[in-house]
């Protein structure tokens, strides 16, 4: 097993120093502070240490090494097990999910990440997390509990959607200025190509902000009523991932505003093409038709009936603008 860090933090000192891993039982049963224990990429030695040290349940195990497509949340006596995701851009519009779990007791909080996709590197499953632990081992920040080590990680995954919503907020405003310049009139299918990933991703946001701050509000219900310091922890980042899910919502109307309006723009001018083809075709149709049928009467090799043809061409001329005539009176151009 590939365990990234181990601190211990010291509750009468305030210090966080980091330990091996062959000191996990015997920090695990100090009632001197309590441990964070972080593994990138678990595996099977992963579960087993789950199991057997920390006696977590055979189902968060199994959901640690699966990926997860929604928020979990489990309550295992006073152990809350928490599933949560972050996006990330990939490659064609794509859009990653990094998966954050944790195990959050009264003196430990485990930090596993993934499984991930091969075409994100594992630096960036680990920024919250790596963020935090230096921190606190430089003395910065020092949490009281895991509760508030927890509360950090996902403050800080609040704030990585609020930057990635900010990013995808500059591309919208730049959509937006290319529908008022008709500048996106000349490739229409590359710029219905960028509405389409920008609106993607802003519903992928949405979705997990939404998410989790539904798994957080089933928290409060379960766990907030039992300890002040916690409900106030939980109550923090349900109104963060509330707040996300609002803002990425505004910015989905605007989005579709924009859309909205490029849409009947380019309607319109289907349509004002449409009736100058009707009245092209209402034009031209019964002029085709004389000139095939009487056409090859009055004008062959042979010698020329310019009486006829005069008349004809005369009788063409006249239905013409009697068409046209109708065709403006209809609207049609």
């Amino acid at each position: 097993m590939a365990v990234q860090r181990l601190l211990w933090v010291d509750r009468a000192t305030r210090t966080v120093t980091r330990r091996a891993d062959g000191d996990l039982p015997a920090l695990l049963a100090s009632p001197d502070g309590w441990l964070w224990l972080d593994v990138p990429e678990p595996d099977d030695d992963t579960a087993v240490l789950l199991r057997e040290v920390f006696g977590a349940h055979r189902a968060a195990v199994t959901d640690v090494l699966e990926r997860n497509h929604v928020p979990r949340l489990h309550v295992y006596g006073r152990t809350l097990f928490l599933v949560l995701h972050r996006p990330q851009s990939g490659e064609g519009g794509h859009v990653h999910y990094l998966e954050l779990d944790q195990f959050i007791g009264p003196n430990f909080l485990i930090t596993t990440h993934g499984p991930r996709n091969l075409a994100v590197p594992l630096e960036m499953l680990l920024e919250e997390t790596d963020e935090l632990a230096d921190r606190m081992l430089s003395g910065r920040y020092v949490p009281d509990d895991p509760w508030a080590a927890s509360h950090r990680i996902v403050s800080g995954l609040a704030i990585t959607q609020e930057r990635y919503v900010n990013r995808l907020a500059k591309e919208v405003g730049a959509l937006e200025q290319q529908v008022m310049a008709h500048a996106a009139d000349a490739h229409p299918q590359d710029f219905l190509e960028d509405l389409f990933r920008t609106r993607h991703a802003l519903l992928t946001v949405r979705t997990m902000s939404s998410q989790a701050a539904e798994i957080y509000g089933r928290a409060v219900r379960l766990l907030g009523s039992a300890d002040p310091a916690v409900d106030k922890v939980l109550r923090d980042n349900k109104d963060a991932y509330d707040r996300l899910s609002r803002i990425t919502s505004s910015q989905l109307d605007f989005l579709g505003g924009v859309t909205e309006y490029y849409r009947a723009r380019t309607d319109t001018k289907m349509t004002i093409a449409a009736e100058r083809l009707a009245v092209i075709a209402a034009i031209t149709l019964p002029v085709t038709a004389i000139s095939s049928v009487i056409g090859m009467n009055v004008i062959s090799s042979n010698a020329d009936r310019f009486i006829p043809l005069t008349i004809v061409l005369v009788v063409m001329i006249a239905l013409s603008l009697v068409l046209l005539r109708w065709t403006k009176r209809q609207g049609w151009w």
